[in-house]
């Protein structure tokens, strides 16, 4: 088993500066937490994996091809492999896990 607390990997990926920290990678999935701030920008391309992601915590629209939608705290999203995908009009500071299927590089 391997175990995560969220608050301890928002706190480490806080510390090395980033919006994104992977912080699991198996053969057939990878996990991460993103982090946006009110303002800031996604910068996001497409990816070669399908995702899934679980917002945590926050507020924002999310652009997946050419459909918007508002998320929140309780939001799950399912983005096809090759999908353009962005968040954007972060309301509240925005927490997301990532789930990659099969795993990132």
């Amino acid at each position: 088993m391997k175990l995560f607390r969220l608050d301890e990997l928002d706190a480490e990926r806080a510390a090395n500066d980033g919006a994104y920290l992977r912080f699991l990678r198996e053969p057939r999935m990878s996990a991460g937490l993103y982090a946006l701030s009110p303002g800031d920008t996604d910068t996001q391309t497409a990816h070669d994996q399908d995702e899934i992601y679980q917002v945590i915590s926050g507020r924002a629209e999310l652009t997946v091809g050419a459909e918007t939608a508002p998320v929140g705290r309780g939001t799950v999203v399912y983005v096809p492999a090759g999908t353009q995908h962005r968040f954007h009009h972060v309301t509240e500071e925005l927490r997301v896990l990532v789930v990659f299927s099969p795993p990132e590089d």
